[in-house]
């Protein structure tokens, strides 16, 4: 039995429907109004029903209300579903979180050994980008400034995870360089292949992480008044809804489209990872991307706008097919759809773990931040499946 039917028989049940001419008053369930019901034809003054033109509960319930009393049965009320709940291992979860930081570094190190280092034939010897990936990524787990993770660096360099000391400049230039973008990018990828015996599901959105840069709010919108704005990056990612791994990013400016870098993500994720779903909000809905998901084996599950139709010239047989499935049964859809808010719980634990401002001042090094903060979530989320799934790690060099 679909909700709005369940609704319906407990509106019939409990609430006191009343009938007027040819109109029916109705009770809202949530607050202190009333809607009025006409059955010929079939329309209610809920916001419901003016949205969709459909079946609303109200209409529901005035049926039930009349085939009850020409029968001279009694309305009787559903029994409320219960949610279902899931249990926490907390065992598992505890040693997790006590363990995290020297097996996040143990895994770190051994990411950073695969990273094969460009040939440098002039100039002075420079930093090895193991070394400071490894730092940049020890910076921002500890959520300190450069010069307060120096004690932390000096810890790993004894420790062997570093070839050298390395300066607070050092690491912030670094984070300055273009080249490093793409190392990051591949080690996000390495950190989630893990999981791919585990993930099956997938889930895209977008997300801002605040800089330090401001600009005055009128400049933007208004053209005058005094409120200053701070600028951000944007942030899109796929990532699998039992783990929250991530699987594929991309970083872009604030204002960028999110339905532009879909298909980047969706290729990345299906080299390493067997699709068998991908969920998205409204800002993906598009023939192509829907295309694009079953190309690479995968249901889509991505949110109709509320002014799509199937009947649209420009639609294609995928378009059309998809959305008569959607109306044929929406309960189905909304079953799966929900899986899309798992990556909502992803930027929520990057935030909350590691901030969710950025401190490098240049756009290339807030890339490269940005980018280390998605990698410490990666292998925060493979620590996690190591101690509650039982995944084997071997991150050893090639």
């Amino acid at each position: 039995m679909e909700s709005r039917q369940l609704k319906a028989l407990e509106i019939a049940a409990a609430s006191q429907i009343t009938q007027s001419g040819d109109t029916w008053i109705v009770p809202s369930q949530s607050r202190a109004t009333t809607y009025a019901v006409r059955l010929s034809p079939f329309s209610c003054s809920c916001p419901d029903f003016e949205k969709t033109q459909q079946a609303c509960k109200h209409l529901l319930a005035v049926l039930e209300y009349i085939q009850a009393s020409a029968s001279g049965k009694q309305i009787v009320a559903p029994e409320p579903v219960k949610r279902p709940t899931y249990k926490q291992e907390w065992h598992e979860y505890n040693l997790a979180q006590v363990n995290e930081k020297s097996k996040l570094l143990s895994l770190l190190n051994d990411l950073c050994q695969n990273i094969e280092e460009p040939i440098q034939t002039i100039g002075r010897p420079r930093a090895s980008i193991a070394d400071t990936i490894f730092a940049a990524c020890l910076k921002v787990y500890g959520g300190l400034s450069g010069r307060r993770t120096q004690s932390d660096v000096r810890e790993a360099l004894q420790r062997g995870y570093i070839s050298k000391p390395l300066h607070y400049n050092t690491i912030s230039k670094y984070l300055e360089r273009e080249d490093l973008t793409p190392y990051l990018k591949q080690l996000i990828i390495e950190s989630s292949l893990p999981l791919k015996a585990v993930e099956q599901d997938f889930a895209v959105d977008s997300s801002g992480f605040a800089t330090a840069h401001f600009k005055r709010w009128f400049d933007s919108k208004y053209g005058k008044g005094q409120i200053d704005q701070r600028q951000w990056l944007k942030v899109h990612l796929m990532c699998g809804v039992k783990t929250n791994i991530v699987t594929s990013v991309e970083v872009s400016g604030a204002h960028a489209g999110d339905s532009l870098y879909y298909a980047p993500l969706i290729e990345t994720t299906s080299q390493n990872f067997v699709m068998r779903q991908v969920s998205a909000d409204k800002a993906y809905s598009s023939e192509n991307n829907m295309h694009l998901a079953l190309v690479h084996g995968a249901e889509p599950f991505i949110a109709f706008r509320s002014n799509a139709t199937a009947g649209n010239r420009r639609s294609g047989s995928v378009w059309k097919r998809l959305f008569l499935e959607y109306q044929i049964n929406q309960e189905y859809f909304m079953s799966q759809y929900h899986k899309r808010s798992n990556v909502e719980t992803t930027f929520s634990m990057i935030k909350a773990k590691f901030g969710e401002r950025l401190r490098s001042k240049t756009e290339t090094a807030q890339t490269n931040e940005v980018l280390c903060k998605v990698l410490c979530h990666n292998l925060c989320c493979v620590i996690q499946s190591m101690y509650e799934l039982g995944i084997d790690v071997d991150f050893g060099a090639a």
